[in-house]
């Protein structure tokens, strides 16, 4: 499959004060919560999916789901284009049909510094509502197949650590967890791997 059909781009945001959310970091419970549905796409969900796209750029990451910011609601932002100037909302995104797999390198601004392969259906078909309310589906492929997926499990209350085995998994726990306790700076984290 091939991306088709990508709609759901924000309008420019001209005048518009957008804000840097908080990003919660693993393994806070918070990130265990399952989205709601949002029930109507208005001007706060705007407004949030302009805050999270300003997130997303600045952290700088390729996707970010609402509970990363501790808003339990289904919206996705995603932008795996290299310049950065491509960016795709998800609103109540489901997977309809997956297919193949693939296995990829990914990591989380919820868990940074920490890369694993995951492996994932290679091709998925999403229907979801854009920015503007109107529904849409998408076929997706590559990297932004796995970061749609990767950004719906979130909204699911699952991690992608939660792929790996328990022994992986509790030492990036502990990880985490005594960066945490010394100060969370990103500085102290290792480069992140070149995008394939």
């Amino acid at each position: 499959m091939s991306v088709a059909g990508i709609i759901g781009a924000p309008a420019p945001v001209g005048n518009l004060v957008v804000s840097l959310l908080d990003i919660l970091y693993y393994p806070d419970p918070l990130l265990r919560r399952n989205a709601s549905q949002v029930k109507n796409v208005d001007g706060e969900v705007a407004k949030l999916v302009d805050n999270m796209l300003e997130t997303m750029y600045d952290a700088p990451g390729i996707g970010l789901a609402a509970t990363q910011v501790n808003v339990h609601q289904r919206v996705v932002v995603i932008d795996v284009s290299e310049e950065n100037n491509t960016p795709l909302i998800f609103i109540n995104p489901i997977i309809t049909s997956s297919e193949g797999v693939a296995e990829m390198q990914e990591g989380c601004l919820s868990i940074p510094g920490v890369y694993e392969s995951v492996k994932r259906p290679a091709d998925v078909r999403i229907e979801a509502i854009d920015r503007e309310g109107n529904p849409f589906e998408m076929d997706a492929d590559g990297l932004l197949a796995v970061c749609i997926q990767h950004e719906i499990d979130h909204l699911d209350g699952k991690l992608f650590v939660d792929y790996l085995s328990i022994l992986k998994r509790n030492r990036i726990r502990k990880r985490m967890e005594k960066w945490i306790r010394d100060g969370a700076d990103l500085d102290d984290l290792p480069e992140r791997p070149e995008r394939h």
